[in-house]
């Protein structure tokens, strides 16, 4: 199972328990206090998501690993790259 399909589960798992409290389709009886608080569920999810999305990403910046070896190789190429140029006559 691909990560698309469990997230896609996981959604409309969470998006039909909303819609069964949120508009009483079983007719459970629910007290009104539960549609209360399941009416605006979706909104909080979203925003704890852009929440989780946000600090993985902050954690994943201050936490990426430099390589020394290939920047310099990189440096190396543009030198290259610059004299190649310049011996062709572009100027810079």
């Amino acid at each position: 199972m691909t990560k698309l399909l469990q997230w896609l589960l996981g959604v409309s798992l969470i998006g039909i328990a909303w819609g069964l409290v949120t508009f009483d389709l079983l007719d459970l009886q629910l007290p009104a206090v539960y549609k209360e608080v399941a009416w605006p569920m979706p909104v909080y999810l979203l925003v704890v998501f852009g929440c989780y999305s946000l600090a993985t990403v902050g954690y994943r910046v201050a936490t990426f690993n430099d390589c020394e070896e290939a920047a310099k190789e990189l440096q190396a190429q543009i030198k290259e790259a610059k004299a190649d140029l310049k011996k062709k006559g572009l100027k810079m």
